[in-house]
């Protein structure tokens, strides 16, 4: 009687914290639409986000970096703090610049993934030939329309894949949470019959 009351209530439990992560996938998906439809805010708010984050890293890690302050890690933990303060600073002051030089960046990481998937599917011609050769042919694509339109593109660019990872984050976050507690409401009923 009582492990049945115990299960009762760990099954409670489990449901209700599966409703949490179902709606913060619902929450996440929303943010990702509305970053979908105003890309450029979410541009900028993605950047200064960067910043910031950027920022508090460098302060914590110049914190642990003086804890080691005897070890060999003193200099190289100061360096790569300062190094993340300065970015930190220069993202925040110019968001705009810094969206232009990472959509950049971005680009060109497709157009070097695309051309080694292109080069490699057709050298090794493996099982996954095709859907490698499309994956690389498709990554060409998107870093020879965003270095087309350069740096107009960089207003939406960010925005958009980070809106994008949002959404689809959210989907999956939704898909847990209620596929999670359709499964404990499916285990609790077998346990009761």
């Amino acid at each position: 009687m009582v492990t049945s009351i115990r299960r009762k209530g760990e099954a409670e439990k489990l449901r209700r914290d599966f409703s949490w992560i179902g709606a913060l996938g619902v929450l996440l998906v929303i943010a990702g639409l509305v970053g979908l439809i105003y890309t450029g805010v979410a541009t900028l708010t993605s950047m200064i986000l960067f910043g910031w984050l950027l920022l508090i890293g460098g302060f914590v890690g110049l914190l642990h970096a003086v804890q080691a302050r005897g070890s060999n890690f003193f200099w190289l933990g100061a360096a790569v703090a300062a190094l993340n303060i300065a970015a930190g600073v220069v993202i925040i002051r110019s968001p705009d610049e810094a969206a232009d030089a990472l959509t950049m960046f971005a680009a060109l990481l497709f157009l070097t993934a695309g051309l080694f998937r292109v080069v490699g599917s057709l050298v090794v011609r493996g099982p996954q030939f095709g859907w490698t050769l499309v994956l690389g042919a498709f990554d060409l694509l998107l870093g020879v329309l965003v270095l087309a339109n350069w740096p107009s593109s960089s207003q939406y660019v960010i925005g958009c894949f980070f809106s994008l990872a949002l959404l689809f984050d959210g989907l999956g976050l939704m898909a847990t949470g209620f596929g999670g507690r359709r499964i404990v409401g499916m285990v609790t009923d077998r346990l009761h019959t």
